[in-house]
C-alpha cells in the first residue's frame, strides 16, 4: 500500500519538468558575440530559467552584466513529447517579453519566441552545459 501511495505522490507532481529540460543552456551569440548561460529548473508545476552567467567570444564570463540572476524564463508547461509551451520568455537584447515555446532533443533545446499573435517569431537551439 506504501508503494502505491508513493507511486500516486510521484505523479500527482505533474509532467511540468519531467522532459529532461534542468540544467544549464548555452544560447547562442548575440551581435556583440555574447552568449548567455541560463538555469532551467522546475518554478512549482512550471518551467522557469534564470541567466546565470554572461559569456564573451572567447567564453570568459562578464561579472559585470547587469542581468545577472534575472528570471527569463517562466510559465512553461511540460507536453509530455519533448515539447513546452504556455510560457514566456525575456530577450534582453531587446528588452521584450515573448511568448515562447521549446523542445528537447537530447542536449538541445529548441527555444522559439513570438510576438504580434504569434504572426512573427524567431527560435536559436541552446546546447546542454551542464
Amino acid at each position: 500500500m506504501k508503494r502505491v501511495a508513493l507511486i500516486l505522490a510521484l505523479l500527482a507532481t505533474g509532467p511540468a519538468f519531467a522532459g529532461g529540460e534542468e540544467g544549464v543552456w548555452k544560447t547562442l551569440p548575440d551581435k556583440n558575440g555574447k552568449s548567455l548561460l541560463i538555469e532551467i529548473k522546475p518554478c512549482g508545476k512550471e518551467v522557469c530559467g534564470f541567466i546565470i552567467e554572461s559569456q564573451d567570444e572567447q567564453g570568459r564570463p562578464d561579472p559585470q552584466y547587469p542581468h545577472l540572476g534575472r528570471r527569463m524564463i517562466w510559465g512553461m508547461v511540460y507536453n509530455g513529447d519533448g515539447s513546452y509551451d504556455n510560457g514566456y520568455i525575456w530577450g534582453p537584447a531587446v528588452d521584450m517579453t515573448l511568448s515562447m515555446k521549446m523542445r528537447l532533443k537530447g542536449d538541445v533545446l529548441r527555444v522559439k519566441g513570438c510576438f504580434a499573435g504569434g504572426l512573427i517569431c524567431k527560435g536559436q537551439d541552446w546546447t546542454r552545459v551542464r
